[in-house]
């Protein structure tokens, strides 16, 4: 068994806290990412056969296309400034839950 002192298990928790929340941020907003795809490619396969203007057509599948690329850009940006600044953005959360929990309970 490691001995550490206080102020280093502290530090271990919080590091393994950021990472998990970190982690689990990261899974939601590829899942975000994924059913926008899939809804969007879902809705313009229904409707598809329902439009039978080409410049209709066109407007959908560009607009649809801009969409899903911004969209998914977006996503893919914020997870890496997430992943480079994860200690401040998380760090500073799990102080104000902490702290938070501290003033329930007294």
């Amino acid at each position: 068994m490691a001995v550490t002192l206080g102020s280093e298990t502290h530090a271990l928790s919080l590091a393994a806290r950021i990472d998990r929340m970190h982690r689990r941020d990261r899974l939601g907003a590829l899942t975000f990412v994924a059913a926008l795809w899939f809804v969007l490619l879902f809705v313009l396969v229904t409707i598809w056969p329902h439009i039978t203007d080409g410049a209709i057509r066109a407007i959908l599948a560009v607009c649809g296309a801009g969409l899903l690329i911004l969209n998914t850009a977006a996503i893919f940006a914020m997870l890496r400034h997430y992943e480079s600044d994860k200690e401040f953005i998380y760090g500073l959360d799990l102080t104000h839950l902490d702290e938070m929990r501290r003033r329930k309970r007294a």
